[in-house]
């Protein structure tokens, strides 16, 4: 494993709620702009959560992997939906987003497991 996705997201509720505190009106203004870029429209959410995912490994951004990676796999998507998303990426980003996207697909994995753990146990 080369990261701890689900810890790394963790780690950063902290620093998150600092600068939520330090910056209230700003990080207000932030949560609207996101839930209202999230609400399914013409796009459902999962696949906006997809498209956020493929922009985190354009823009190597670690931390924005991790929480879309998990927003991603809490609305559902797939390993092949993710997969597209990562060719996206990669054709948008060109080299250095093939190693995000390898990132992000690790990410997606651990944060998937715990779900595909509980439909084993179903089954």
């Amino acid at each position: 494993m080369h990261m701890d996705w689900p810890r790394l997201a963790a780690e950063f509720s902290q620093p998150l709620k600092e600068l939520r505190a330090g910056t209230p009106e700003t990080m207000r203004a932030f949560s609207s702009l996101a839930r209202a870029a999230l609400e399914a429209k013409a796009l459902d959410t999962k696949t906006k959560e997809l498209i956020a995912l493929g922009i985190a490994v354009a823009v190597r951004c670690d931390a924005c992997i991790a929480f879309h990676a998990e927003a991603a796999v809490k609305q559902g998507a797939s390993r092949d939906e993710l997969m597209e998303t990562m060719g996206m990426a990669i054709y948008m980003g060109a080299g250095p987003s093939v190693m995000y996207a390898a990132q992000a697909v690790e990410a997606f994995d651990q944060f998937a497991a715990p779900t595909r753990a509980a439909e084993a146990v179903v089954k």
